[in-house]
């Protein structure tokens, strides 16, 4: 049994190997239900998560382009974001904890200048602050009652250049609850997870719904994860994109991209774990 007090590192490595890139959807959120389990009373979990994403596809409404830029000396470049965030989790008791994710993102790309030249923005990603209420909690008394919690958080804008096309984020101050589940079923260590959630976004973003379900299987320290995940804005406007003539491929003169974009994006996650002797978790992700 964990120390009350101690304090667990969650080193996260995460590379997103996104195929396209069409909106804005980008908070800190741990993969696989993860925040279904809560700290032990006064005990502070801090993770710390760095995320890379390249796109050589967009979507313009039921269209798909290739953006990619292939340069004079072998290079290519497509959309490129790279970000990094901590997550402080505390437990404030058995029943309760309170979550903040902050962090700094940074996206460039070339395909959108006609010119080709590098158009950039860096600075604090959106971030949250939640609060967790553990409805049940999984023990060895019950065959039925899986983790099941309740989070409740608020959204507020980075600091990025919002008016980017395919800024990383929608820049928007939103309110989210959602409701995680872990539970083990079958053999010894396998088990389903759920994650759903819908979020309220003040103008001009778009309200929008995830839900995300999957398997893991516990084998000693090693977690091995993979699931489904959905992504739907309720309303919004297509991206559109401007080449100098019909069908010529990039660089483009410029691309509309609205600030309440529709987004609807469907993925497959996977990654493992290890947890050291000294409860470091070191975690891999790809989506």
């Amino acid at each position: 049994m964990r120390n009350a007090s101690a304090i667990w590192v969650s080193l996260i490595l995460v590379a997103e190997l996104a195929p396209i890139a069409l909106a804005t959807e980008n908070t800190p959120r741990p993969p696989f239900a993860q925040w279904a389990d809560l700290p032990a009373p006064e005990q502070l979990v801090v993770g710390g998560y760095y995320e890379q994403s390249e796109a050589y596809y967009v979507w313009e409404g039921h269209q798909r382009h290739n953006i990619t830029i292939h340069a004079a000396d072998g290079e290519y470049y497509g959309i490129d974001i790279r970000q990094g965030y901590l997550t402080l989790d505390y437990g404030i008791t058995r029943k309760l904890a309170a979550d903040l994710d902050i962090g700094v993102v940074s996206i460039g790309w070339r395909s959108f200048n006609p010119a080709a030249a590098v158009e950039q923005t860096t600075g604090l990603m959106d971030f949250t602050l939640g609060v967790r209420y553990q409805l049940f909690q999984e023990t060895t008394n019950s065959s039925w009652a899986p983790a099941l919690t309740f989070r409740l958080a608020g959204i507020l804008p980075g600091t990025y250049n919002e008016n980017l096309a395919f800024a990383p984020g929608d820049h928007a101050v939103g309110v989210e609850p959602s409701i995680l589940l872990r539970k083990h079923v079958g053999w010894k260590g396998f088990g389903v997870w759920g994650d759903a959630l819908f979020r309220w976004m003040s103008n001009p973003a778009s309200d929008q719904y995830i839900a995300a379900f999957g398997l893991f299987q516990q084998i000693n320290r090693w977690e091995l994860d993979v699931g489904y995940r959905h992504l739907q804005a309720i309303t919004g406007e297509n991206v559109v994109l401007i080449p100098p003539v019909t069908g010529s491929p990039p660089p483009w003169d410029n691309a509309y991209y609205p600030r309440d974009v529709k987004e609807i994006s469907d993925a497959i996650d996977a990654g493992f774990s290890y947890i050291t002797r000294k409860n470091w978790r070191w975690s891999f992700h790809a989506r």
